[in-house]
């Protein structure tokens, strides 16, 4: 019998939508993608794979929106966008008032794979462009539809605007609190106020901290604890801690024909290949060591000189998890960006009593890929992801920490971001 995993964090409240293909998940996230043919789904920085989409307004910058249609074929591929409140519901305000140009655009860049095995239709798109984009900050859902029907939506991804009108700065630090000094870091910053109108600053401003970029243990308004002139101070030791979890377990997928150190081995099949990665322990009580690596993110890519995105080819990976007794009461899930963070049948392990190991298996396409394992109380209805028995947390973690600072003016209707930085655990620590 195991104890109960211990969930301290609060999380931002989540969309709900309905599944044409997986009618088995009640809710999903802003995150999401709605069809099975559709994989690989990047929404980064133009040239980063592992930056978070967020540009600045009237900056110039770019996003790059990529994914692969495993159909084959050539669809009508439409995608609009729509602001959100800090809470990521839709924010009451005509979709005129902060779009220009167009409000819906189609997709026009696609490739068809070659090389492969697995046959798929990339499609790829830069954002914002001159016929659709965005003229107030915040929070935007970008949707992809089918046909220029939004109620066949493909996906759904995030991305945030910057409106730099307030400044924030922080570092992080180890807690003092006995029962979280070795497993947990704090989060200490301030917010100047100086160029925000603020009257009430409890009901204009809103702060939101998110872990490695993550919104699914996110950490939402906390409390200030001091407010001095146009300086606002967060530092409370409750509000302000997360568990700081353990550098992130990997796999080089590369390439299908060299094996890595964390392949056990390949199968090659005339129709696919088979990639057996090797057995993941348990880790919670083992010692913290650093290991490098893109904290939970992935990044498409081959050793083989070919271009991930159109020549590289999918496997279906097989992961397993030997345990001495299953975990009664909970179910084992993959959580990493290439689940979207996400707890449904698709990530989710079986006990094997033959083998004493939970196992599991993911289609993912060439490149490097973090993840880690986390357990559900099956018990509790809304029971959220805890990892502290299978991968455990020291304070000595290498996280990065974004900050984002919501502000809503007098007689506003929509919360603008004012300001946003990333903190590093061991760049910028005290």
């Amino acid at each position: 019998m195991r104890i109960k995993p211990f969930f301290c964090l609060p999380v931002l409240c989540l969309l709900a939508y309905i599944l044409p293909v997986t009618a088995q998940d009640n809710t999903v996230g802003p995150d999401h993608v709605y069809y099975n043919n559709i994989k690989s789904v990047k929404l980064n920085q133009a040239g980063d794979q592992l930056s978070y989409p967020m540009i600045t307004l009237g900056g110039g910058d770019k996003l790059e929106l990529s994914f692969d249609d495993l159909d084959n074929d050539v669809k009508n591929y439409y995608y609009t966008f729509v602001l959100c409140n800090a809470d990521w519901t839709p924010a009451q305000i005509n979709q005129m008032e902060y779009l220009r140009g167009f409000s819906e655009n189609r997709i026009q860049d696609y490739r068809f794979s070659s090389i492969a095995l697995q046959k798929y239709t990339h499609y790829s798109v830069q954002l914002p462009s001159q016929n659709g984009y965005p003229i107030k900050s915040g929070n935007y859902l970008l949707k992809v539809y089918l046909d220029s029907d939004t109620s066949q939506l493909v996906l759904t991804r995030r991305m945030l605007i910057i409106g730099n009108k307030a400044g924030v700065s922080g570092f992080i630090q180890q807690p003092v609190t006995p029962k979280l000094f070795k497993t947990h870091q704090k989060i200490n910053f301030s917010v100047n106020t100086a160029g925000l109108n603020i009257v009430n600053p409890f009901d204009q401003l809103k702060v939101v901290i998110l872990q490695n970029y993550r919104w699914d243990n996110a950490i939402k308004y906390p409390r200030p604890l001091f407010i001095k002139g146009n300086t606002i101070d967060y530092n409370w030791e409750v509000d302000c801690v997360m568990p700081a979890g353990k550098e992130w377990r990997w796999i080089d997928l590369r390439s299908f024909r060299l094996q890595t150190e964390r392949v056990k081995h390949t199968d090659y099949r005339k129709d696919g290949t088979d990639v057996y990665a090797m057995p993941d322990y348990e880790r919670g009580s083992k010692l913290y060591q650093y290991i490098k690596d893109i904290n939970g993110l992935y990044y498409l890519a081959t050793i083989d000189d070919y271009n991930p995105f159109y020549e590289g080819d999918y496997a279906t990976v097989h992961f397993n998890f030997p345990v001495q007794e299953p975990y009664a009461g909970y179910d084992m899930y993959i959580l990493g960006e290439l689940t979207n963070y996400e707890i449904t049948e698709n990530n989710k392990l079986s006990f094997n009593p033959a083998t004493r190991a939970y196992e599991g298996s993911l289609y993912l396409k060439q490149g490097f890929y973090n993840y880690e394992y986390a357990l559900v109380d099956k018990t509790v209805e809304g029971s959220l992801p805890s990892t502290e028995y299978t991968e455990g947390n020291s304070w000595e973690a290498e996280n990065n920490y974004t900050i984002l600072v919501y502000y809503r003016s007098l007689g506003g209707r929509s919360d603008e971001l004012v300001a946003t930085v990333t903190l590093n655990s061991m760049l910028s620590r005290k």
